[in-house]
């Protein structure tokens, strides 16, 4: 007999410990027991149970067999087994058993381990049914040996950390695409460990800001990018470079993004240097871009902090593809856009607006390819037939363009 009053306290403190219900550690318990008692007493295939009165303390232990008949198991007469209970069956030369069926198609074996003849289990209850579990009490042992104890507790503790996995997993699945805080715990292989509580996380070197360092115990915060199932590895995946890190960042910055009252359409990012983004408004009189900006751009200097001076800009989607256009291209001022077949666009733009257009290195014409899906080629508005160096962003680099849309469907199909 077990001591109730300690285990209760046990239960208790794994199930505090662990995060899950004292039900569920019990359940845990009981299986592990019933397992080391069929190690110890009983046959390899019976299915054993095994409840504990949480009252007295006394543990109970029963066995449980199916109810079949010739139309769920085969009964094989004792003339056909032979050396080892081996049954031998004729074969054909088509490969089918006497029968005339394959052995895949062939019911189970009746076995008297598991299962009871339904004339035999009427014999008992005549109101048992085909398919039902009848139980038959088992003897009940104080002591099942050391073999057996320390079965029990190896099945414990595996059950024990699959429950706390599960139980995790299910917590974190509710979570992909929002926003994650962490201490960073560990360096390993470029890879960042992030202690997110009762789990680690990692942040694979790929999904790091470029230029961006980081310090053990930092807090920090990061995208949920993805939850798996692989045990071999931590189960959530973090991002600080995905483009819908900054969506999210401007959510919890944004009361008017939570509300519904405007839309980021679209995002392009180049993380650790620039980010593009479209939103439109969904409520009449709210303006999209001061929205995301905020007062003297404090919503927007937020989310900047955060990303360590990383530049934004905002600006606001437009269906029409010159405006559009026009609008990605900021801070630039373009003077015109020449829609061309195939999807192509020429932006023209005052000569002292020419290396804003273009931006280092191409980057804000890419930036605005990108983000519009079109490829651009930015010209001087003095010399048209002009090509500028770095002005052309190509359709190759368009790619990268991450539509944004709301609610968490939505957010799944673009962490996938």
């Amino acid at each position: 007999m077990l001591n109730i009053k300690e285990l209760t306290k046990a239960l208790k403190q794994v199930a505090d410990e662990k995060g899950l219900e004292p039900d569920q550690v019990l359940e845990v318990i009981e299986s592990s027991i019933a397992a080391a008692y069929k190690r110890e007493y009983a046959e390899r295939g019976d299915v054993v149970k095994c409840k504990l009165d949480q009252k007295t303390g006394e543990l109970h232990f029963w066995q449980v067999k199916t109810v079949v008949d010739e139309t769920t198991v085969r009964f094989v007469e004792a003339d056909e087994e032979g050396e080892n209970g081996i049954v031998h069956r004729d074969v054909g030369t088509d490969g089918r058993s006497e029968g005339g069926l394959d052995e895949e198609q062939k019911l189970p074996r009746f076995n008297p381990e598991r299962h009871i003849a339904l004339e035999d289990a009427r014999k008992t209850n005549p109101d048992v049914q085909l398919g039902d579990e009848i139980s038959f009490p088992l003897e009940t042992y104080e002591d099942f040996g050391r073999i057996a104890a320390q079965t029990a507790k190896q099945v414990i503790l595996q059950k024990l950390r699959e429950s706390e996995r599960d139980s995790i997993l299910n917590e974190w699945r509710g979570k992909e695409g929002q926003i994650a805080s962490g201490v960073i715990q560990r360096f390993e292989r470029g890879n960042i460990f992030v202690d997110l509580g009762r789990t680690i996380g990692v942040m694979f070197a790929n999904e790091s800001i470029p230029g961006e360092h980081y310090r053990a115990g930092e807090r920090l915060r990061f995208l949920v990018l993805a939850v798996q199932e692989d045990t071999r590895l931590p189960g959530i995946i973090l991002s600080r470079s995905h483009p819908r890190f900054v969506v999210e960042l401007f959510r919890m910055e944004v009361p008017e993004l939570m509300e519904d009252s405007i839309e980021v359409k679209a995002i392009a990012r180049e993380p650790g240097n620039r980010t593009k983004i479209a939103a439109v408004s969904k409520a009449e009189g709210v303006d999209p871009v001061g929205a995301l900006v905020g007062q003297r751009g404090t919503r927007v200097m937020a989310v900047n902090n955060e990303l360590g001076n990383e530049k934004i800009d905002i600006i606001e989607w437009s269906d029409e593809p010159e405006q559009f256009i026009a609008n990605a291209l900021s801070p630039a001022k373009v003077e015109s856009v020449e829609i061309l077949p195939r999807r192509e666009a020429r932006a023209f733009v005052p000569e002292n607006q020419l290396s804003l257009a273009i931006g280092k290195g191409g980057q804000n014409v890419r930036l605005a390819a990108k983000l519009t899906g079109w490829k651009i080629d930015v010209r001087s508005q003095a010399n048209p037939e002009e090509v500028q160096e770095g002005g052309i962003a190509g359709t190759m680099e368009v790619s990268d363009q991450v539509p944004v849309q709301e609610g968490d469907d939505d957010r799944e199909d673009i962490i996938n």
